[in-house]
């Protein structure tokens, strides 16, 4: 029998979690003969860039990328989001997979996340057990696609949604929520105040607060799980 060695990279912050991840992997290997697993790990963001530059560098490719969405603790200059690090692999590593994993079931966060990243799979935590974490997993290496329960009913309840935020939309998310008063945005942003304005202008009007003030638009944002 022909195996394949696969490389995956797995971005979360909780330690026992990863070995919970390492664990299934283990199992997979063992039930499937045919995958041998090299498993690399990043506790955050800033850590995942590396890696990926990393074997980007050595002229190594990553197989599978099990990315968790939301990751606290990063400052606002450099602020790193999970659709960030998705879009890197995708520059870096074309050819591989991407797992999303996220405790925040929000339908928008997850539409917007389809369509910047467009991940082989979306797990929402809530939904997971081990035999469906398994079997996510070999699907997506089978070249499907998989979505957890949830994701699957809201996908097939809201197929033709429009809403989606790119960095910058993020970022002024999380400088607002840090307290950044309006005239400092621009140290945090490539634009003129004028064009920051208009952004959030945009997005209020996204999330239905278009005549709300910051904290209307802030309290959205956290219910729509971008911050």
């Amino acid at each position: 029998m022909r195996f394949e060695e696969l490389t995956v990279v797995i971005v979360k912050s909780f330690p026992l979690v990863i070995e919970y991840y390492r664990e299934l992997f283990i199992e997979i290997s063992e039930s499937y003969k045919r995958f041998h697993f090299r498993i690399e790990v990043a506790n955050n963001y800033v850590e995942a860039i590396d890696l990926l530059n990393r074997i980007k560098s050595e002229r190594k490719r990553v197989d599978l990328m099990i990315l968790d969405l939301m990751i606290p603790g990063l400052a606002v200059k450099g602020i790193l989001f999970g659709e960030d690090i998705g879009e890197l692999f995708r520059k870096n590593h074309p050819k591989g997979k991407i797992i999303i994993t996220t405790g925040f079931p929000n339908n928008y966060r997850i539409n917007s996340v389809m369509k910047s990243i467009n991940p082989e799979g979306i797990l929402v935590e809530s939904d997971l057990n081990v035999a469906v974490f398994k079997f996510s997993i070999i699907e997506v290496l089978n070249n499907s696609i998989y979505y957890s329960r949830s994701v699957s009913k809201w996908l097939n309840s809201y197929r033709n949604c429009d809403f989606t935020l790119d960095k910058w939309d993020r970022l002024l998310l999380y400088a607002l929520s840090q307290n950044i008063k309006t005239k400092e945005l621009t140290m945090y942003l490539p634009f003129s105040l004028s064009t920051i304005e208009k952004r959030k202008k945009r997005i209020k009007l996204q999330f239905g607060v278009d005549q709300g003030d910051n904290r209307d638009l802030l309290l959205r944002a956290r219910e729509f799980g971008f911050i």
